[in-house]
C-alpha cells in the first residue's frame, strides 16, 4: 500500500459564496487570504480596526471594497459569509451583530471563540436561534498529516489505539492582545492539540494538566509550558506537551524547534511531524502488521498547514451553506473543545484530574 489513496487536502466542492474578511493581521493576510486565492473563494470586502491596515491587505489580495469599520462590512449586502480574525474579547460582539443581519448566511470565527466557556455556550445557542451557521477555525484538523492520520486510523490499519502523543518544542507568535489576558498557552496554543486529539479519538473522559511559567514571555501569565494527559473511553491514553520555551534564543545558538507526534496501535504505529515551526510540510510515516506488511510507508505531499489548511476550513463552511448540513467545524463541537480547555485550567488550579462530566455545556 503506497499511500496513494490518501487525501491530505480537501477537494473544493463549493466556492461561490461571497466572503467579507474582518481583520488584517498575520493570520488573515498570510493564511486565510492566501488559501482563498488559491481555492478561488470570492473575497469581496475587508475591514479592520485600522483602515490603513485593511487597505494594504486589500491591495495585496485584490479585494475590491475596504470598509471603514467591521460593522460597516457586516452591513454590506454583498457579503454572505463573515470571516472573523479578531481578539476573543471583541469577537463575541461582532458575532452577535452579524447574527442580526438577514443577508449573512454564515460566520467563521477564530479560536478561542470567546474568553470563557460560558460565553461560547451563549454564542452557540444564539446562533442556533438565529438560524445562522457559526463555525470555528480549528484549522489543525486540516493539517495534511492529521488528515492522513485520521484516514489511517479509520481504515483500521493501526488496530485499536493504545497511546498517542503530541510533543511540541516551539515558540508561538504571541499576539499583542494576549498580554491583557491571564490565560496563555492552553487557550491559544494547546487548543490546537486538544482539539485534534478530539478529532482523532473522540471526547475524553478526563484531563490532568500541569504548567509552569515560560521564562521568555515578559507579560504576566498563568500558564506557559503545559503538559496535559487525557484518558478516553476507548482506553486511549494521550499526552499533549507544549514547551513554548524550547531553549535559548541568541546569536550563535542553533535551535531545534519542532513538533513531533506519534500514535501506537495494536496493529501498527504512525508517527510524524508538524511543519509549522520551520515553515515546511508536515510529514507522516506508518507501519502496519497487515496494511503495509510491517514495512514503513511514507505518503508525500507538498502542501502545508499554513496556509493550505485554511482552504479546508472555508470549504467546509461554504459546503454547509450550500447543502444546509452542519459544518464539519460546528460551534456545537467547538464548545466541547472549549470545555476541554476549561477542564485543563481547572486541573491546573485545583491540582487534580478533572472529569469532563464536571464541566457543564448545557
Amino acid at each position: 500500500m503506497a499511500g496513494m489513496d490518501f487525501e491530505p487536502d480537501v477537494t473544493v466542492r463549493t466556492s461561490e459564496y461571497r466572503i467579507g474578511c474582518v481583520g488584517a493581521g498575520m493570520i488573515m493576510a498570510e493564511c486565510h487570504l492566501a488559501a482563498y486565492a488559491q481555492a478561488g473563494f470570492p473575497v469581496v470586502a475587508i475591514a479592520s480596526r485600522t483602515k490603513g491596515s485593511a487597505e494594504k491587505v486589500a491591495a495585496r489580495w485584490n479585494i475590491p471594497t475596504v470598509h471603514d469599520t467591521p460593522e460597516d462590512l457586516i452591513h454590506d449586502s454583498q457579503v454572505q459569509i463573515v470571516d472573523l480574525a479578531f481578539p476573543p474579547d471583541q469577537q463575541p460582539a461582532l458575532i452577535r451583530h452579524t447574527l442580526t443581519q438577514p443577508h449573512i448566511k454564515a460566520i467563521l470565527a477564530q479560536k478561542p471563540l470567546a474568553l470563557s466557556l460560558e460565553e461560547a455556550i451563549k454564542l452557540r445557542d444564539e446562533a442556533a436561534r438565529a438560524g445562522k451557521i457559526l463555525s470555528v477555525n480549528q484549522n489543525m484538523r486540516y493539517d495534511q498529516s492529521m488528515r492522513v492520520l485520521k484516514q489511517i486510523i479509520d481504515s483500521g490499519a493501526l488496530g485499536d489505539i493504545v497511546f498517542a502523543q503530541i510533543d511540541m518544542h516551539a515558540i508561538p507568535h504571541w499576539q499583542a492582545f494576549l498580554a491583557d489576558y491571564d490565560r496563555l498557552t492552553l487557550a491559544n496554543m494547546s487548543v490546537h492539540h486538544l482539539d485534534v486529539l478530539r478529532f482523532l479519538f473522540g471526547d475524553p473522559d478526563e484531563i490532568t494538566t500541569l504548567t509552569r511559567k515560560d521564562p521568555r514571555t515578559t507579560f504576566d501569565h498563568s500558564d506557559g509550558i503545559t503538559v496535559s494527559t487525557l484518558r478516553f473511553p476507548s482506553g486511549v491514553l494521550a499526552v499533549s506537551l507544549e514547551d513554548v520555551w524550547s531553549g535559548p534564543r541568541q546569536q550563535g545558538y542553533q535551535d531545534d524547534q519542532h513538533i513531533n507526534w506519534r500514535v501506537d496501535g495494536t496493529r501498527g504505529v504512525a508517527k510524524g511531524t508538524i511543519g509549522w515551526p520551520t515553515g515546511v510540510a508536515s510529514t507522516l510515516t506508518y507501519a502496519s502488521t497487515e496494511a503495509t506488511g510491517g514495512q514503513w510507508v511514507s505518503p508525500h505531499w507538498d502542501t502545508m498547514w499554513f496556509p493550505h489548511a485554511f482552504i479546508g476550513v472555508m470549504e467546509q463552511l461554504q459546503h454547509a451553506v450550500k447543502t444546509g448540513t452542519p459544518p464539519a467545524l460546528s460551534v456545537a463541537d467547538n464548545v466541547k473543545t472549549m470545555a476541554l480547555v476549561e477542564a485543563g485550567y481547572r486541573s491546573m488550579a485545583e491540582g487534580r484530574t478533572i472529569r469532563l462530566s464536571e464541566i457543564s455545556t448545557d
